[in-house]
């Protein structure tokens, strides 16, 4: 039985997000929002857990606002995995096909991809999730399904995530505190994708980039399945601590010079800008504050084209660049983007969301949107590192049932 809430639950570097949904009651087959709540996070840095009380005081209150508005409690939610340690990698698994009429059975399917995944990987890495590109079958290349085909040679070409075993162990520390279930563990480019980018984008070829307040996630599709995933170890808060160290001024006071004042348009009037903080005034020249941030941006940007040129997919995507992120709200970002990547380039909103849709347009929350409707489509699936604990509870829960029959 499907379950009546789908929880994401966004723990990014300097807030963490969690958003509830649950199938619209009018019979519709899109999803709802019932329920959001965010708190701040001091526990994080550049997507790796530091502080684990910290991470887990923000979850707890991140989650108890979702319930209150939601009138539901969360116990489980689909979390994302974040932080320049979560790395991708190609590889390919081979079987051969020993039924006696050669047709392919999802069992089949199942052991190349188990194949795919025996790789030599570091004693403190692990893999996180898996992505099969296509399959070829006894030579014919660009099988999206080989089920019910005919052949001798099945072979697959995957994308593999890893991530850095103790910083999921930490992870899944602050979760156990807060008393959360991990329904699944997915990384943040993939959420986001899922809540914004449409299935034409996804075959065509669309890079997206998610900017984060520590990091940003890359993540390139192409023939509608994932070709290739990085997250960048820069994000908003550098452009922050760009801006405190230039313009000579405390942190706060560059953050809100950020948000009020950073605009990469070239048409922009350059006149001298104010901020004012706990009743001070504070003056700034223009001129400089676009300095800085277009230093910052534009480095950030060379970065995304490189991880692009390992794939040979630089200036090479039709559908372009998707950004998304706190940071995706700076005025002008989308054609500084596309003058640098020589690629179309547009902001990312939210697609066919009910409910309290509007409460969540803003373009921090497209990853937890995300990680809710990841919560909605991989139900069927049980995570690795839960599964013998679930078994466990079904036998305990076999027992109760049979030592009551007997009484």
């Amino acid at each position: 039985m499907k379950p009546e809430q789908f929880v994401g639950l966004d723990i990014g570097t300097s807030s963490v997000r969690c958003v509830v949904g649950s199938f619209d009651p009018n019979g519709s087959s899109m999803p709802s929002i019932v329920g959001h709540g965010q708190a701040f996070n001091q526990g994080m840095r550049r997507g790796a857990v530091v502080h684990v009380d910290d991470v887990t005081n923000a979850i707890v209150q991140a989650v108890t606002e979702a319930e209150r508005i939601s009138g539901m409690s969360i116990k489980h939610a689909t979390v994302n995995v974040n932080g320049s340690h979560v790395s991708g990698l190609n590889s390919e698994g081979v079987i051969a096909i020993s039924a006696a009429n050669r047709e392919i059975t999802s069992e089949d399917r199942l052991r190349v991809e188990e194949a795919a995944t025996i790789v030599s990987l570091p004693p403190n890495r692990e893999i996180v999730q898996f992505f099969a590109k296509n399959y070829s079958l006894d030579g014919q290349r660009n099988i999206k399904d080989p089920v019910g085909m005919h052949g001798v040679r099945l072979e697959v070409d995957a994308h593999i995530v890893t991530a850095s075993s103790p910083n999921l162990r930490n992870l899944d520390m602050a979760l156990e505190k807060a008393e959360i279930q991990p329904t699944h563990h997915t990384v943040s480019g993939l959420a986001a994708a899922e809540a914004v980018l449409t299935r034409q984008q996804k075959e065509a070829g669309t890079a997206l980039i998610d900017i984060g307040a520590g990091t940003t996630n890359l993540i390139v599709f192409e023939d509608g399945e994932v070709q290739y995933i990085a997250v960048l170890p820069l994000g908003g808060q550098h452009i922050t601590n760009d801006l405190a160290i230039g313009l000579k001024t405390d942190l706060d006071i560059a953050e809100a010079v950020k948000l009020q004042h950073a605009n990469l348009r070239p048409d922009v009037r350059k006149n001298d800008v104010t901020v004012k903080i706990n009743s001070k005034t504070h003056d700034f020249k223009s001129e400089e504050i676009s300095v800085i941030v277009e230093a910052r941006v534009e480095e950030l940007l060379e970065y995304v084209d490189k991880e692009l040129h390992k794939i040979k997919r630089s200036r090479k995507l039709p559908g372009g660049i998707v950004i998304t992120g706190g940071t995706a709200k700076m005025p002008g970002l989308d054609e500084f983007a596309r003058q640098k990547l020589q690629l179309p380039a547009r902001v990312g909103k939210l697609q066919n969301i009910g409910g309290l849709a509007d409460t969540v347009a803003d373009s921090g929350f497209v990853t937890v949107v995300g990680l809710m409707l990841l919560d909605m489509l991989l139900l069927p699936a049980l995570p690795p590192n839960t599964t013998s604990r679930t078994s466990q509870n079904a036998r305990a829960l076999l027992g109760g049932i049979f030592s009551r029959f007997r009484r």
